[in-house]
């Protein structure tokens, strides 16, 4: 997949000559590296792979769960399991009692994954067989060129990453042949979901064969495989001053790349004004669950025992009893990212008529009575204080009353450790779509935001 280059991020001209670049350079910088961050992450495997190998430039060192961990105070550290991935950096000061600030997102998005026994085929077609993973917009992955991309895993336990490039498509029927395709497109998620790859007879095909030889594995070596498909359209700017900027993945590698591009300059002590200043006060950690979008209850997910294992491994590395990790993690914080709805324009009565999050407008704050999201009041001062000092505009969002809203890993990591929790997110449209937009300055803003909350 090709990487968005400087030229596809460049503003464009107004016919008129007048200039129209209103978007900061920080703002197209830091989109111009998401757009590469989400092409290197076709799957959340990749996604973990990739924020871990940005945390280990950046001097991190990497943790493997089976071994003996040495958590020193100053160090900086990554451990990934399976598609989730938690980094963190540890201050020159730190203690038993000392707290957490946890910036947490997912690094899942929705779409299909890969059925056993995955070599189909019909009317002189190569087909692959895939299941529905999450609840994606069917429609939005018609038409679209698409690759698989995940992991193999060899009959000796080995583990490899695997993406293939374009390599498939779901076409969608021609409206000659349903001529009330425009009065509404139903598709049935078993018939009419299955890409094609080749021309031929099926058993002349083997699509694990081909995940095989991009792998250098022989195909009767792999064992054990969950790979998804990807669209591999390059995220680009675009629109009036290029201030509009679409990708796949959105939901929720933004969060993920912002996060880690917070994490990362905090634990640098990048700050034009102060300049270099060595970690202090919390452990900042940026933890990225996959399978939230299928509920989160995986040893992956947030809803199983990932951030709960590493945070008592590096509370016992820093000299902690049960009584010091009770009243560090009741001093810590957790601010779950996601990416939330912008008020579409062509639907704006499904919104809450006073609570209407703008695209520009910066982060946005997720309320919900129910607890679909965590915020209260006391998370809520906190992110809003943040967003002041960062010097970022935020916004709130609260469901119309007659349209649930969708939850979060913040109830559940809420639930799970008694960590105070804030609900938070960029605002988008097309979310669950193939291919998801946001404006320029929101990914931005809200990485901004989170570097402000681990400062304090």
């Amino acid at each position: 997949m090709a990487l968005v280059t400087s030229d596809v991020l460049a503003p464009a001209p107004h016919p008129s000559g007048r200039p129209t670049d209103t978007v900061p350079q920080g703002a197209r910088s830091h989109v111009a590296d998401l757009a590469a961050f989400v092409a290197a992450a076709p799957s959340s495997y990749h996604a973990a792979v990739e924020v871990a190998r940005r945390a280990g430039a950046a001097g991190f060192a990497c943790l493997t769960e089976t071994d003996e961990w040495r958590i020193e105070p100053g160090g900086r550290y990554v451990v990934v399991r399976d598609g989730s991935v938690i980094v963190f950096a540890v201050p020159s000061d730190a203690g038993p009692t000392t707290a957490f600030t946890i910036l947490g997102a997912h690094t899942d998005s929705t779409g299909f994954k890969l059925k056993p026994r995955p070599t189909t085929g019909s009317a002189g077609w190569w087909q692959v067989g895939v299941e529905v993973y999450g609840g994606p917009l069917l429609n939005s992955w018609l038409d679209r060129e698409l690759e698989l991309a995940g992991r193999l895993v060899a009959r000796d336990g080995s583990e490899h990453l695997v993406r293939t490039g374009p390599l498939l498509r779901i076409p969608q029927l021609a409206v000659h042949l349903d001529r009330n395709v425009n009065d509404g497109l139903a598709l049935d998620k078993q018939r009419h979901t299955q890409p094609v790859w080749g021309l031929g007879s099926p058993e002349d095909a083997d699509v694990l064969g081909a995940l095989a030889a991009e792998a250098g594995l022989d195909p009767a070596d792999v064992a054990g495989y969950d790979v998804v498909l990807a669209d591999t359209q390059p995220g680009r700017t675009f629109g009036a001053g290029q201030a509009l900027f679409a990708s796949g993945r959105l939901d929720n590698l933004l969060s993920v790349h912002a996060g880690l591009t917070a994490l990362l300059a905090h634990a640098e002590g990048e700050d034009a004004d102060e300049g270099e200043r060595p970690v202090s006060g919390a452990v900042a950690m940026l933890a990225a669950f996959d399978h939230e979008e299928i509920g989160s209850a995986s040893r992956s997910g947030a809803a199983g025992p990932f951030l709960e294992d590493v945070l008592a491994r590096v509370q016992a590395g820093l000299g902690a009893g049960p009584e010091e990790r009770r009243r560090a993690l009741a001093a810590s914080f957790h601010v779950s990212s996601d990416v939330g709805h912008a008020v579409h324009p062509n639907y704006p009565e499904r919104h809450d008529p006073a609570n209407r999050p703008v695209a520009g407008g910066g982060p946005i704050l997720k309320i919900n009575a129910n607890q679909r999201y965590a915020t209260d009041a006391h998370g809520a001062a906190r992110w809003n204080t943040a967003c002041e000092r960062a010097g970022v505009p935020s916004q709130e969002f609260v469901s119309n009353n007659a349209i649930p809203c969708g939850s979060t890993i913040g109830p559940i990591t809420a639930t799970r450790l008694g960590v105070r929790t804030v609900d938070v997110g960029a605002a988008i449209l097309s979310m669950h779509s193939a291919r998801e937009l946001t404006a320029v300055v929101d990914p931005w803003y809200l990485s901004r935001a989170m570097r402000a909350v681990l400062e304090g």
